[in-house]
């Protein structure tokens, strides 16, 4: 197992790292700490190596205007509170505090400066079964509008039976709404083609009720019979033509100890790859990048676009500051946000 560093190039005169893990069967993952994002994950299947996450191989492909304007947020660490509040606002203590409106009028991924532009302090570490980086952010109180100063750590690992281990934890001297997941883009297929062909398996019944502005009201529907039920598996194409849209479907799972569970499978069965997905967490966005630019490419050449990644986004329960009773929405001082995702790749005949 190895890790290396390279210069990724510099913003504002500040020096960005990209960290290289590599595990002895052959499986690489690239970091870089602006915003603390996945920029490649390479497979090794059959003997070839192949790419699998959405991303650039220079850091002026994550500012060029196509990707600005698109904001499909590739592969970084989104807080302070990831996905849609509703109205940009929420009221904690007695107090209502306001957000950036930057979907609409709700606020969306943390704000307009998230976690997911912002440089991390990075360190390498090992541990007993992997290499990784270790990456800190410090976050001011009221910065985006949220209370507290948070120190936010997010840490890698890659192990040698093909896990990359995500661990959150974050601490505060305010209480304030966190939650925090990775935004990798998967296409197991190696941008061969869509991932209309992968199937998708979802452990559980349930999803949250969305408004018409994205934002979920704290209802929560049951899937038996529907279209979107995922629990014995379904391929992607054929969900999308039922529903006759893409997914963007908030998951949520019976798991009020914040115990390290499995929440979906996706293969493809064509490629001879599968992703195992376990988490903590009490919610996962399945979203199968319908809004994602055709004009958004890797410099190789892969092609990315509608339908051509898929997302598993562990985290709190959307617009959770505004739902009574949301699961883990707030951290208090003296105690710690945490929270841990792994995603497993294993590689099948076919």
């Amino acid at each position: 197992m190895n890790v290396q560093e390279q210069y990724f190039g510099s913003i504002e005169g500040q020096p960005i790292t990209q960290f290289e893990l590599s595990n002895d069967p052959g499986m690489v993952v690239k970091i870089i700490n602006y915003g603390a994002t996945i920029t490649s994950i390479q497979v090794p299947v059959e003997g070839d190596i192949r790419e699998i996450a959405c991303g650039f191989d220079t850091l002026e492909g994550y500012f060029s205007d196509g990707y600005k304007a698109n904001s499909p947020y590739f592969g970084c660490t989104v807080g302070r509170y990831c996905s849609q509040i509703k109205d940009a606002a929420f009221s904690l203590n007695g107090k209502k505090y306001k957000l950036a409106p930057n979907a609409g009028e709700n606020n969306l991924h943390g704000g307009r400066v998230g976690f997911d532009k912002k440089l991390w302090q990075a360190t390498t570490v090992e541990g007993d079964h992997g290499i990784g980086v270790k990456m800190v952010l410090h976050s001011p109180d009221m910065e985006e509008g949220f209370p507290g100063n948070v120190v936010a750590t997010v840490t890698f690992m890659l192990t040698d039976d093909n896990q990359i281990q995500i661990s959150y934890e974050a601490t505060t001297d305010k209480e304030t709404p966190l939650s925090l997941t990775n935004h990798t883009y998967f296409n197991l297929s190696g941008f061969e083609e869509t991932i209309e062909n992968h199937v998708a398996t979802v452990h559980t019944d349930q999803r949250l009720v969305l408004d018409e502005t994205g934002a979920a009201t704290g209802g929560i529907t049951r899937l038996d019979e529907k279209p979107d039920d995922l629990r014995k598996g379904k391929r992607i194409g054929d969900v999308h033509a039922a529903i006759n849209d893409g997914f963007e479907h908030f998951y949520v799972f019976d798991n009020p100890s914040f115990e390290l569970r499995r929440t979906a499978l996706i293969e493809s069965n064509e490629y001879g790859l599968k992703l195992e997905v376990s988490s903590t967490e009490p919610c996962m966005l399945l979203y199968t990048g319908k809004y994602t630019s055709d004009d958004l490419k890797r410099e190789n050449g892969g092609q990315f676009g509608k339908f051509r990644g898929f997302c598993c986004e562990t985290h709190r329960y959307p617009n959770g500051p505004n739902i009574i009773g949301s699961p883990g929405t707030t951290t208090s001082p003296g105690k710690k946000f945490t929270s841990k995702t792994h995603f497993k790749f294993i590689t099948t005949n076919h």
